[in-house]
């Protein structure tokens, strides 16, 4: 069962922009603290940001910090990734998830969260 919906993924240049969204379609997202994560081709699941319940806290894996923004609008159920300056290495298959528990427990042990998207692939050419 689908629980969590991705969009905006796509092909673009090196330096180009893209905005994922994800929504819980039927659901809320309110009590949840969110978090993307990734995937490339032959490697693992990789952390890229997260959000707290409230908004007021976000981290980012090291790679993305100064290039990714994560948003939520608890109104609109929504959970969104800004990517801007992408590079080829981020090419990969995008996932939202979500959790009850805190951001540092979505991060640490993703495997356990509630909810998964089936993806989103963003591919950045050279």
């Amino acid at each position: 069962q689908v629980e969590l919906v991705e969009s905006g993924g796509g092909l673009v240049q090196t330096g180009g922009s893209l905005r994922l969204s994800c929504t819980r379609p039927g659901g809320t997202f309110t009590v949840y603290s969110l978090a993307w994560f990734r995937q490339a081709p032959g490697k693992e699941r990789e952390f890229v940001a997260a959000i707290s319940r409230s908004g007021g806290e976000t981290k980012y894996a090291e790679s993305v910090k100064g290039r990714f923004t994560i948003s939520r609008d608890n109104a609109k159920n929504t959970v969104s990734l800004q990517m801007d300056s992408l590079k080829p290495e981020d090419t990969a298959v995008y996932f939202c998830s979500a959790d009850r528990a805190s951001i540092d427990s979505i991060i640490v042990r993703p495997n356990q969260n509630d909810f998964w998207g089936q993806g989103t692939q963003v591919t950045v050419s050279s």
